[in-house]
C-alpha cells in the first residue's frame, strides 16, 4: 500500500477579491485556510491544493492583500492569466454587471467558473453564462454560503429527523440599520443603494431567499414583493451627498411547493431587537424553531403553551420558557470554505456538485420576479427555467 502524498494542485483565478466579500469570506477565510490546513483532504494519501492568483484594477490593492493574506501571485491582466494553462478555475466576485462578460472569456478559455451572485443583472443573462459554461464543457457554480450556516444545518437536520410534522411556515427577519454617512460612516458600500450601480436589497437577498428556500423548504413557486426606499439620501465614501435610486428594504412573500408559505422581511433601515442578523422561524404541526446564524431553539408540540388573550392583566406567560437550545452536535467549518472544498472536489474527483449556475440564474430570476411584483403590485407565477 502507498503511503506516498498525492497532491493535486489547482491553479486558481481570483478576479475581483479586493471587495470587503472577495477578502474576507473567500480569500482570508476559505482559500487561505485551506492552504493553511494542507489543502482538501481526499484520503490519508490524497489531497487537492489551490494554488491563487489574485486579479484586479488596482495593483497597489492587489499587493497590499497579498502581503496581508501570503499570496505570492497577483496581476491586473485578466485576459493573460486566462492563456495560462496552470490556472484551471476562474472565480469572479467583482460587481454583477463585469460578470457576464469575464464568465464569457473564462468559458472560452476552457476554465472551470464559480461565481459570487447574483451571478448577473437579468435572469436572461444569467442563463446564458450557463449555457456558456455548458457549451464549453466546463464545470460550473454559483456561491450558496447559507446553506452551510450552523443555524441552518441544524435546521436541516431537524427536518431529515421529522422533528417539525408537516411544515406550515417559514419567517425570515433579516437585516440591521445601515448608518447614512454624515455623521457616523456607512458599513456598506455606496453602490448598494444605486440602482444604475446594480444595487438594491431585492436583487441583492431574494438570490439567497431563492436559494435557502429550495434547498431547505420547497420549490418556490410564487413571489409577492413590495420594495421601499427608507433612506432617500445618503453620504458616500467620498463624503458627498447622494440619491438613493434603489431599494434598501423589501417586504416579500413566497409560496413553496407542499403549501409551505414564507415571508421575508429584508431591510438596512430596521433595528435589531432578535437573536441574530438574520433568524428564521419554522412553524410545523408537531413542532416550531428559531434559527440565527449559528444557533437554534426548538420547542417540540409538548411544550408549546396555552396562552389566552386578555390584554388587561400582565401576561402570566414567559413565552422565551419551553424553548431548547440545540446542543452542538457536529462540527461547523466556514460557510464559504465549505462550498470551496466541495467545488474543488467537483474540478478534480468529479464529486456531485448540484449549486451550477443554473441555481445562480434561478435565484436572478426570483430577484427579478420580485421587482416586477412590486411594479405591478401583485402576485407573480415563477416559471421553470429552461437548462
Amino acid at each position: 500500500m502507498s503511503t506516498e502524498l498525492t497532491t493535486h494542485r489547482v491553479g486558481v483565478i481570483m478576479n475581483g477579491v479586493t471587495g470587503r466579500m472577495g477578502t474576507n469570506q473567500h480569500l482570508i477565510r476559505s482559500i487561505v485556510e485551506i492552504i493553511k490546513q494542507g489543502g482538501v483532504k481526499i484520503s490519508p494519501t490524497e489531497v487537492i491544493m489551490p494554488d491563487p492568483i489574485l486579479v484586479g484594477r488596482n495593483a497597489v490593492k492587489l499587493q497590499k492583500l497579498c502581503e496581508r493574506s501570503g499570496v505570492e501571485k497577483y496581476t491586473t491582466n485578466v485576459d493573460e492569466a486566462l492563456q495560462d494553462d496552470q490556472y484551471s478555475i476562474y472565480f469572479d466576485a467583482q460587481t454583477t454587471g463585469r460578470r457576464a462578460e469575464a464568465v464569457h472569456k473564462a468559458a472560452a478559455a476552457g476554465k472551470h467558473v464559480y461565481c459570487e451572485k447574483p451571478t448577473a443583472t437579468d435572469t436572461k443573462t444569467a442563463l446564458d453564462i450557463y449555457k456558456v459554461c455548458q457549451q464549453h464543457g466546463v464545470k460550473n457554480g454559483v456561491v450558496q454560503d447559507k446553506l452551510w450556516l450552523p443555524g441552518l444545518v441544524k435546521v436541516k437536520r431537524l427536518i431529515e429527523n421529522g422533528f417539525f410534522g408537516k411544515i406550515l411556515s417559514v419567517r425570515g427577519e433579516f437585516g440591521y440599520w445601515v448608518f447614512e454617512g454624515d455623521t457616523i460612516p456607512a458599513q456598506r458600500p455606496s453602490w448598494n443603494y444605486k440602482k444604475e450601480e446594480d444595487g438594491g436589497i431585492i436583487v441583492d437577498m431574494l438570490c439567497h431567499w431563492r436559494y435557502v428556500l429550495d434547498n431547505i423548504f420547497g420549490k418556490v413557486k410564487a413571489v409577492s414583493c413590495l420594495g421601499a426606499t427608507h433612506i432617500p439620501e445618503r453620504v458616500d465614501e467620498q463624503g458627498n451627498t447622494y440619491q438613493a435610486t434603489a431599494d434598501d428594504a423589501a417586504y416579500a412573500t413566497f409560496e413553496l411547493e407542499g403549501g409551505v408559505i414564507a415571508h421575508f422581511n429584508s431591510s438596512w433601515a430596521v433595528r435589531v431587537r432578535r437573536d441574530d442578523l438574520l433568524t428564521l422561524q419554522i412553524d410545523g404541526t408537531k413542532g416550531s424553531a428559531v434559527a440565527g446564524l449559528r444557533e437554534c431553539w426548538i420547542q417540540h408540540y409538548g411544550n408549546t403553551p396555552k396562552p389566552v388573550w386578555n390584554p388587561d392583566i400582565v401576561q402570566p406567560i414567559d413565552f422565551y420558557d419551553g424553548w431548547a437550545k440545540i446542543p452542538e452536535q457536529e462540527y461547523h467549518d466556514n460557510a464559504f470554505k465549505v462550498q470551496w472544498e466541495m467545488f474543488l472536489r467537483h474540478v478534480v474527483k468529479d464529486e456531485p456538485f448540484p449549486y451550477t449556475l443554473l441555481e445562480g440564474a434561478k435565484g436572478v430570476q426570483l430577484a427579478e420576479k420580485g421587482l416586477e411584483s412590486w411594479e405591478k403590485r401583485c402576485w407573480v407565477d415563477i416559471p421553470d427555467l429552461e437548462s
